[in-house]
């Protein structure tokens, strides 16, 4: 009987493995910070945060001057880092600050956060990209990288479509050969209609929602 050496067996791949943790630890984090924002929406219509002024406002006033930037952080955080839901936190942002204020938040926070998918994506690469993004959503898009016009076609429709993987998209650009200044255009342009979508058809689906079951 032949006698079995460890460089006979399989040797496992270092990368692969912290991949799957990160990508673990990305879902623990992604579920953990759904269910804490919809406690927190469904908190906000219990104590009638979202539907009486005088509530709101004392939550402001709770929360100090700097509540708004805390929220621009949060969404900067969950652009880069997908582990909440922006289409939870986009209506949460209007129903807290109001539709124009809450609005301008929202859109300087993903802005920003996007910027940063594309600017790590353009400095660290594939790597990076393939660690944070899910396996099969990378596969099923990185192909359209291959033809420069298709892959912008693609950037274009994913920012103005408010159900496509944006964020995604955002990291997918940083590997693609499109200029700062034409992806800057397109997220400019795409975001604010996304948004607008977001901030109004979501928000009366979670009014009804809790409504309902109220």
């Amino acid at each position: 009987m032949s006698q079995q050496f460890p460089e006979d067996f399989p040797q496992v791949n270092t990368q692969d493995k912290h991949k799957e943790i990160i990508q673990f630890s990305l879902n623990l984090l992604n579920m953990i910070g759904v269910g804490l924002t919809v406690y927190a929406l469904y908190w906000g219509f219990k104590s009638q945060v979202f539907t009486q002024e005088e509530a709101l406002r004392d939550l402001l006033a709770t929360m100090g001057p700097a509540a708004p930037y805390g929220f621009i952080l949060i969404q900067i955080i969950q652009t880069v880092i997908p582990i909440i839901p922006g289409a939870l936190t986009i209506p949460m942002g209007t129903m807290i600050f109001g539709m124009g204020y809450g609005f301008a938040l929202n859109f300087i926070g993903i802005m920003i956060g996007s910027v940063m998918n594309f600017i790590l994506a353009r400095k660290f690469g594939r790597p990076l990209v393939e660690m944070i993004v899910d396996e099969k959503q990378f596969n099923k898009y990185v192909t359209w990288l291959d033809e420069k016009n298709r892959f912008d076609k693609l950037f274009t429709f994913g920012m103005f479509f408010p159900f496509s993987p944006a964020d995604f998209l955002c990291y997918l650009a940083g590997l693609s050969n499109i200029s700062f200044y034409k992806y800057l255009l397109i997220l400019t342009t795409g975001k604010p209609f996304t948004l607008f979508v977001y901030s109004y058809g979501t928000m009366g689906m979670l009014t009804l929602f809790f409504q309902f079951f109220n």
